[in-house]
């Protein structure tokens, strides 16, 4: 993988997870002073024409920012949706890539469904063409579950996920104490 593309763990200052940033980005917080690295990435480098850095793996903020107000209306609603239904189509239990699977507004927004966690869900492109815009009902085709609000922080599934094959994470996202429990 190019190290460029590989992500680094932000902490705030309080070290609550807030998300991951790109190795560039990580660095150039450093850089300008506003992060500190308390993890590198193994003996990997990121290499520039004059210099040569480690990479980090887990970077914390030095001033506190309050996300709080600003989660529930982040970006990434479409991975949260496919997240929080296992990468499946919701019609025919297919599973698929982020690639492979479509957003489908279950109330159409022909009808006034709007884009929200209760009426989104994954769906493969086959059912998204079937199903059209029609309800579930009336195109015949059930939903295999209810879609439910994104209650639980779906951000931090993700990074306990990604912590899966970065075991220098678990413990700022206190992964090994649930092991130990």
């Amino acid at each position: 993988m190019i190290i460029a593309q590989r992500k680094v763990l932000l902490l705030n200052a309080s070290y609550e997870p807030l998300g991951l940033v790109s190795v560039p980005r990580a660095l150039r917080m450093v850089w300008q002073r506003t992060a500190e690295v308390l993890e590198k990435d193994g003996d990997r480098v990121l290499r520039t024409v004059r210099f040569t850095f480690a990479c980090p793996s887990v970077v914390r903020l030095h001033e506190y920012v309050n996300v709080r107000k600003r989660r529930r209306s982040s970006g990434g609603l479409r991975t949260k949706i496919l997240i929080r239904d296992r990468y499946r189509c919701q019609y025919c239990n297919k599973r698929g890539t982020a690639a492979d699977l479509t957003l489908d507004h279950i109330v159409p927004r022909s009808r006034g469904g709007q884009s929200v966690a209760e009426n989104l869900c994954a769906c493969c492109h086959d059912c998204n063409q079937r199903k059209g815009d029609r309800t579930p009902d009336e195109a015949r085709m059930p939903l295999l579950s209810n879609p439910a609000a994104l209650w639980h922080d779906l951000d931090l599934t993700a990074l306990h996920h990604a912590a899966a094959s970065r075991p220098e994470w678990r413990k700022y996202l206190y992964l090994d104490d649930a092991a130990a429990a």
